[in-house]
C-alpha cells in the first residue's frame, strides 16, 4: 500500500476487477435461481432445491416481483357487475342522489368512449397500447358527439340534482351537451377554445374545430392572433408537467368551492390516478366523517375504491340509463343542429382561413344551426392553480 494509506494504481485496478467479478457472479446466481424458481416444484431436482434454499433473499425478491405483477394485472382487468347486482347498486345510487344536498360529478375518459374517443388506461387505451409497443390510430374528434352519459349529466343539472361537474376531458363534449359554462370545470382545458392572455380579462375564442393542431407540451400558440390586441392566441390544454394558469375553461375556483360544499361525489369513467393528486377535490382537510360520500362508476380498479360508499362496475352509459330510469327522468337526445358550440363560436376572419386543417364540427346537412341563448352568466373567475396531467397528449383521457 502506498504512503498515506491510499491504494496504489495496481491495487485500485485489482479491486475494480474483483468488484466486477463479484457483480457478474451475483448476476449469474440470480439468473440461475430465477430459472429454477420458474420451474414447477415437482420438476426441481434435489440440487436445484438446495440452490433455492441457499438463496432465500433472491427467492423473496422474485416472489415480491411476481405478486406485484399479479396485482397490476388484476387492476387492469375490467370487471362487470351482473345485471341484477348492477341494478341493485343503481337503486342505492339513485337514493343517494335524491338525498344529496350538494352533488358534484367528476368525469374522466370513460364517459367519452361511447363517442369513439379512446380512453387511456382501459384494455385498448392510449397508455395501454403504447406500453405494449402498439400504435394508436388517429381519431376524428369533429365526428364525436355527446354521449348518453353527457346528456344525462346535463339533464341532472337542469333538474338541480347536480350542482357542478369537474372534468378531466378536453373533448368539449360537456359544453356541447348543453351544460352551462358556469357549471363546468374543465381542469385540463378544452380543445375548442383558444385565449388571449394579453387581454385583461383574458379574451376567449370558441371555435368549431380543434385548435391544438400546432400546439404541444410547453408550446401553446395556435398560430392565430387576438382580434382586439393582436397578441398571439394560445390553447387551453394542460399537459403533464405543466400548471394550469388559465381562469377559463379550467375554472378551478368553482371546482374547489363545489368540492368544499359537496356531501356526495359521483365519479364517472375516471381512473382517479390523476384526480387523486388534487387533495382539495377530496376535502382531505376535513375529518373523515365530514368528507363527501364517494360513489364510483368504473370497470377497473381505482385508488379510491376502498374509500367509496359504493363501487359500480359497469359502463357509464349503461349505469346512467338505469339511473335516469330510476329517477324518472327522460334522457334528452343530442341534436347537432342545436349544439351550443355554434352559438358560442367566434368565426374566423378571412385572413385566418388557412390557419388550420382540422375538420370543423358542422350542423347536419341541409340544416342551419339554431342559436342557443347567450344570456348565461359567466363562469366564476379561477383562483387556485391546478396541476396539469395530460401526459404529453391532449386529455379528453383514465379510465
Amino acid at each position: 500500500m502506498a504512503a498515506g494509506g491510499s491504494l496504489s494504481r495496481s491495487e485500485r485496478k485489482a479491486a475494480a476487477r474483483a468488484e466486477i467479478l463479484q457483480q457478474e457472479e451475483q448476476r449469474d446466481r440470480r439468473r440461475q435461481v430465477s430459472r429454477i424458481w420458474r420451474k414447477p416444484p415437482a420438476e426441481r431436482s434435489p440440487e436445484e432445491c438446495q440452490v433455492l434454499s441457499e438463496s432465500e433473499d433472491i427467492v423473496r425478491e422474485l416472489e415480491r416481483r411476481r405478486k406485484r405483477r399479479e396485482r397490476l394485472r388484476r387492476r387492469q382487468e375490467e370487471v362487470c357487475d351482473e345485471p341484477e347486482e348492477l341494478k341493485r347498486k343503481v337503486v342505492e345510487l339513485a337514493a343517494a342522489i335524491r338525498n344529496a344536498k350538494h352533488l358534484v360529478i367528476y368525469t374522466g375518459a370513460g364517459i367519452s368512449t361511447a363517442a369513439s374517443i379512446p380512453d387511456y388506461r382501459g384494455p385498448n387505451g392510449i397508455w395501454t397500447l403504447l406500453q405494449k409497443g402498439r400504435s394508436i390510430s388517429a381519431t376524428d374528434l369533429s365526428e364525436a358527439e355527446p354521449t348518453l352519459t353527457h346528456m344525462s349529466i346535463a339533464c341532472l343539472h337542469k333538474h338541480n340534482l347536480v350542482q357542478h361537474v369537474v372534468s378531466q376531458n378536453c373533448d368539449g363534449l360537456h359544453l356541447r351537451s348543453g351544460l352551462p359554462r358556469s357549471a363546468i370545470s374543465e381542469l385540463h382545458g378544452n380543445m375548442y377554445i383558444e385565449v388571449c392572455t394579453s387581454c385583461t380579462p383574458n379574451r376567449e375564442y370558441v371555435r368549431v374545430f380543434d385548435v391544438t393542431e400546432r400546439t404541444a407540451l410547453h408550446k401553446h400558440h395556435t398560430g392565430r392572433m387576438c382580434h382586439k390586441c393582436g397578441a398571439q392566441l394560445r390553447d387551453t390544454i394542460v399537459h403533464f408537467g405543466e400548471k394550469g394558469t388559465l381562469t377559463q375553461p379550467l375554472n378551478w375556483e368553482a371546482a374547489t368551492e363545489a368540492a368544499s360544499k359537496a356531501d356526495v361525489i359521483l365519479c364517472l369513467g375516471s381512473s382517479l390516478k390523476v384526480l387523486k393528486k388534487y387533495p382539495r377535490l377530496w376535502c382531505m382537510s376535513k375529518p373523515p366523517p365530514r368528507r363527501p360520500k364517494l360513489y364510483i362508476v368504473n370497470l377497473q380498479w381505482t385508488p379510491k375504491d376502498d374509500l367509496a360508499a359504493l363501487k359500480l362496475h359497469g359502463r357509464c352509459d349503461d349505469v346512467m340509463r338505469l339511473l335516469m330510469e330510476e329517477l324518472g327522468l327522460q334522457i334528452p337526445g343530442y341534436d347537432r343542429a342545436r349544439d351550443p358550440i355554434f352559438a358560442l363560436a367566434e368565426p374566423l376572419r378571412p385572413d385566418e382561413e388557412g390557419t388550420h386543417s382540422r375538420k370543423p364540427v358542422a350542423p347536419p346537412q341541409g340544416a342551419e344551426p339554431t342559436a342557443a341563448p347567450r344570456n348565461e352568466p359567466p363562469a366564476r373567475p379561477g383562483g387556485w392553480l391546478g396541476r396539469g396531467c395530460a401526459k404529453g397528449t391532449r386529455r379528453r383521457k383514465s379510465n
